[in-house]
C-alpha cells in the first residue's frame, strides 16, 4: 500500500464563468501529470457570473479529454464561513483595514501624487485608507460606505518575517509584495478575493504542489504570506506556460473558436486536442 503522505497532490481549479479553452486544456492535463492524486476545485466565488451549465460543461470537457479526479469536488460557494473566519483571525492581528476608495478615487489619488510604483496588476495602491483613523473608519462603514478589505502587506511583513516559497523552475523565492501591495481579501458584496480563498483551499484540500500559469507567478507572494499569517500548510509550487494563440495573445475565455466544445465540434478527437496542448 503507498504512503498517502508522501503522495503528490495537485489540482484543477477553473470558475464556471465561460467554457472551457484549450489552455485549461493544457492546465489540467499539466496538474494531473504532476501529481499522484488530481482533485478538481469549481471556483464559484464570483456569484453573479457563474452558470450552472458552465459548470457541468467543465466536468463534461474534463472527463472527454480522459481525465479522472477524485470527489467529492470542493466548490468555493460552500465554504464562506471558512474564508470568514481567516478574515476574522487577520482583523485580530490588526492587518486588514477598510478601503472606501472606488477605482476612479484610486487614479485620481495615483496622478495627484505624481505617479505610483506599477505591480502586474497596474499602479500599486497608494494606501489612502491605511491612515484613516478607527473612529473615521467605523462612521463609513456604519453609513453603508461600500469597501474592501485591504491587507496591510507592510505589517503583515513585519510580522511574520522574511519568507520563502519554492518554484520547480526557479528554487527559492524570497517573498516581497512589491509587485502586489496592499491586496484586497473581501469586499463588502463578496465573501473573499481570490488570493484569499485559493489559500485556504489549497491547505483545506491538502495540496502539496500548486501548478498554474506563470501570470500567477507574483500573486504567489501573497499566498505564502497569507499561510505564515494563518498557519496554513505550504505547497511547493510549479508556474507554467501560457498557451497563446493569434499574434502572441494569451487564450481567453471570449477566444470561441479555442474551446474545447468548438474543437470536438469541428471533429477534433481528444487525443488530437491533448496533442494540440502539449501532451
Amino acid at each position: 500500500m503507498p504512503d498517502t503522505a508522501s503522495l503528490i497532490v495537485t489540482r484543477f481549479a477553473p470558475g464556471p464563468t465561460g467554457e472551457l479553452h484549450l489552455g485549461h486544456a493544457y492546465s489540467a492535463l499539466f496538474a494531473a501529470d504532476k501529481g499522484d492524486r488530481f482533485l478538481v476545485r469549481i471556483e464559484d466565488i464570483d456569484t453573479l457570473r457563474v452558470k450552472a451549465e458552465f459548470e457541468q460543461a467543465i466536468f463534461d470537457d474534463l472527463a472527454w479529454l480522459g481525465l479522472e479526479w477524485e470527489t467529492p469536488v470542493r466548490r468555493q460557494s460552500e465554504h464562506f464561513d471558512e474564508y470568514q473566519n481567516a478574515l476574522d483571525a487577520l482583523q485580530s492581528k490588526s492587518l486588514l483595514y477598510p478601503c472606501f476608495c472606488s477605482r476612479k478615487e484610486i487614479r485620481a489619488e495615483i496622478e495627484r501624487s505624481g505617479g505610483a510604483p506599477h505591480g502586474v496588476e497596474g499602479p500599486l495602491y497608494p494606501g489612502t485608507c491605511r491612515h484613516l483613523s478607527a473612529d473615521e473608519r467605523a462612521a463609513r462603514m456604519d453609513a453603508g460606505d461600500a469597501f474592501a478589505l485591504r491587507l496591510d502587506a507592510a505589517a503583515a511583513l513585519q510580522s511574520t518575517g522574511a519568507l520563502t516559497w519554492t518554484d520547480a523552475v526557479l528554487g527559492t523565492i524570497d517573498v516581497t509584495m512589491d509587485e502586489m501591495g496592499d491586496v484586497v481579501l473581501a469586499r463588502k458584496e463578496s465573501p473573499a478575493s481570490y488570493h484569499l480563498a485559493v489559500t485556504i483551499d489549497d491547505h483545506a484540500q491538502g495540496v502539496t504542489l500548486v501548478t498554474r500559469g506563470d501570470d500567477l507567478f507574483p500573486s504567489t507572494h501573497v499566498h505564502r504570506l497569507l499561510q505564515a499569517l494563518l498557519e496554513l500548510d505550504t505547497p511547493a509550487y510549479h508556474h507554467h506556460r501560457m498557451l497563446t494563440g493569434e499574434g502572441g495573445k494569451r487564450l481567453a475565455k471570449r477566444d470561441q473558436s479555442q474551446t474545447l466544445r468548438a474543437l470536438r465540434d469541428a471533429g477534433n478527437s481528444a487525443a488530437e486536442v491533448r496533442a494540440m496542448a502539449g501532451f
